[in-house]
């Protein structure tokens, strides 16, 4: 008799070109053996060099595909990522609020290419109703300054974002130090409660080609939690995996090329 896999579920946005999004979040749920599944919340127009337009659905059509999911298989983890505007960050953010799973926030702001993926106007409904209802919150460094408004250059600037993080509600914060100045030989992140610290620390891979590091990771804690895994080690795995996907990143089309998800698969 076939066992079924956990179940994770993603609300994010489309990239059309495969790289980022609902289409790496399945992507990295299908190398690492749980069934994916997907409420879209925006649409991207995006290849290797940008976004070129992104047009979000209706709240209805977001409260839609969750419920068609959720009532009818159920979940065992969710991972949230574009959600473009307060409207849909409020939707998401209801439906997430009585559901008995982990849930991992990754509260994307800009692309890889700078392209705004977020209204300002939103950022205030990240803090206040979708930060709280995260397991564990996922900020680069970036995104850390735009809701906090916290620069971060050190690894004691990490420790700050890290609290100034926790203080709008979620369980965990992991503060990702991929884009920390300086020439530095290790990719660092910090995982936190709060009271236990975990530094993660991986060698940099010299490889441009790093499109869906942020969404790959997310759902890579995502779907580590829904096997049960403890949330550190569903972070160490995670980060194990994504660095093994950036090693084996490619290069596709004239700009950025994605990492890739299936290394471990034809390793």
């Amino acid at each position: 008799m076939t066992v079924r896999p956990p179940l994770v579920l993603t609300v994010a946005g489309s990239d059309s070109g495969g790289g980022a999004g609902i289409q790496a979040d399945l992507k990295t749920m299908l190398a690492l053996g749980v069934h994916g599944m997907s409420v879209i919340t925006a649409v991207t127009a995006q290849n290797s060099q940008g976004v070129q337009g992104a047009w979000e659905l209706p709240e209805e059509a977001v409260r839609a595909q969750y419920r068609a999911v959720v009532d009818d298989i159920g979940v065992q983890a969710v991972k949230t990522g574009m959600l473009a505007s307060a409207a849909l960050v409020e939707t998401v953010a209801e439906l997430l609020a009585p559901l008995d799973a982990p849930v991992v926030v990754d509260p994307v702001g800009v692309s890889k290419h700078g392209d705004p993926l977020l209204a300002a106007s939103a950022l205030d409904s990240v803090r206040t109703r979708l930060l709280p209802a995260a397991t564990v919150a996922t900020p680069n460094l970036d995104e850390v300054t735009q809701l906090t408004g916290l620069v971060v250059e050190d690894e004691d600037g990490m420790r700050r974002a890290a609290g100034a993080i926790l203080a709008y509600g979620p369980r965990w914060a992991l503060i990702k130090g991929g884009h920390l100045p300086g020439d530095t030989a290790e990719a660092v992140d910090l995982l936190t409660d709060g009271t236990e610290e975990h530094w993660l620390r991986a060698p940099r891979h010299d490889n441009r080609h790093t499109h869906g590091t942020g969404c790959t990771l997310a759902s890579a804690v995502a779907s580590g939690l829904a096997k049960g895994l403890t949330v550190p080690e569903a972070v160490r795995q995670a980060k194990a995996y994504v660095t093994g996907a950036i090693a084996a990143g490619f290069a596709l089309g004239a700009g950025i090329g994605p990492v890739d998800h299936g290394w471990a698969l034809r390793r």
